[in-house]
């Protein structure tokens, strides 16, 4: 039979023996590779600085480009690794165009911000459904709305829009709010999170304690979602920031989102494409500063979640 050899922790090594001895264990260890005393190496650094690099180049090459001007991208549409001294100009010019820079923006915000708390709260509610309740039918109708991510989006444009059109809705944001405000990767996401998550015998307690459903799942099935429901509503709302297809379809340039707003600036037989760039750059400058600011509940919801499940 095969042993396993323990190993002592750290503070109980410098409670007997010292702290010398504590650092002579930690260096050991780490030099062994393995615990979590582990330090990364510069390979590791080195493949991180390549991946962010990778990343963060074609926002950068939007910026190189946004930062010149048509005449030079025409003559090398390589631009310098340096950026040029129009780029305030061309976003002067974008949010000074005939575009309607500004209503698109706040379009953008209204159905990005609405969808992300909608989706976050209806695929909570039906998460904690499928993982905690027991009804006729749950294995099937979990099944069935997993099977619909299988079908491609552009399938169903054509009878969305016929019943947006009958509803009277082509132009308005509720044609784009509406059939976004769940989808079935988020009752997927919650349903596997709060499954491994959220212990039954807490809603049970609860239950006892004379909680209705709501109340459970409010007080204690929310609160334990917290971690994978704030990843959901940040990759949804950057999702329906970029969304380009069914605005296009659905709005059009009445009333269109940043996407389709950048999309008009390509002009029929001449692009601009310093002009262009910068309405990228400044459709890109908000999900920037939503990522600075939401980064590190974004990673402490990773890693609640990795440790959770």
């Amino acid at each position: 039979m095969s042993t396993v050899k323990k190993q002592t922790s750290l503070p109980a090594i410098q409670q007997t023996a010292g702290r010398g001895a504590a650092r002579s264990a930690a260096r050991r260890r780490g030099s062994a590779g393995y615990g979590a005393e582990r330090r990364p190496r510069w390979v590791t650094y080195t493949i991180l600085g390549l991946v962010l690099a990778v990343s963060a180049y074609p926002i950068y090459f939007a910026v190189l480009l946004a930062s010149s001007d048509a005449v030079t991208i025409a003559q090398n549409p390589i631009p310098s690794l340096i950026p040029g001294p129009d780029l305030f100009a061309n976003l002067n010019r974008v949010l000074n165009s005939d575009i309607q820079f500004w209503t698109a923006f706040a379009n953008s915000l209204i159905i990005a911000t609405i969808t992300a708390l909608s989706v976050v709260v209806f695929s909570t509610l039906a998460g904690f459904s499928f993982s905690k309740l027991n009804f006729r039918g749950r294995g099937p109708l979990l099944v069935f709305v997993i099977a619909t991510m299988a079908v491609p989006t552009q399938l169903g444009v054509v009878p969305l829009f016929i019943l947006m059109s009958r509803l009277g809705w082509v132009g308005q944001l509720q044609a784009v709010i509406v059939p976004g405000m769940v989808t079935a990767f988020g009752v997927f996401w919650m349903t596997q999170y709060l499954e491994s998550a959220l212990p039954f015998e807490l809603v049970e307690a609860a239950r006892i304690d004379g909680c209705s459903l709501i109340r459970a799942f409010w007080h204690v099935a929310l609160p334990a979602a917290r971690p994978a429901a704030t990843m959901l509503g940040l990759f949804t709302f950057v999702a329906s920031w970029t969304n380009f297809f069914w605005p296009f379809i659905v709005l059009g340039s009445s009333n269109p989102t940043l996407p389709v707003a950048v999309q008009l600036l390509q002009a029929s037989y001449f692009k601009d494409y310093s002009l262009i760039m910068a309405g990228v750059v400044a459709a890109t400058i908000p999900l920037v500063v939503l990522f600075v600011f939401a980064g590190r509940q974004l990673v402490s919801g990773i890693m609640q979640g990795a440790v959770k499940g």
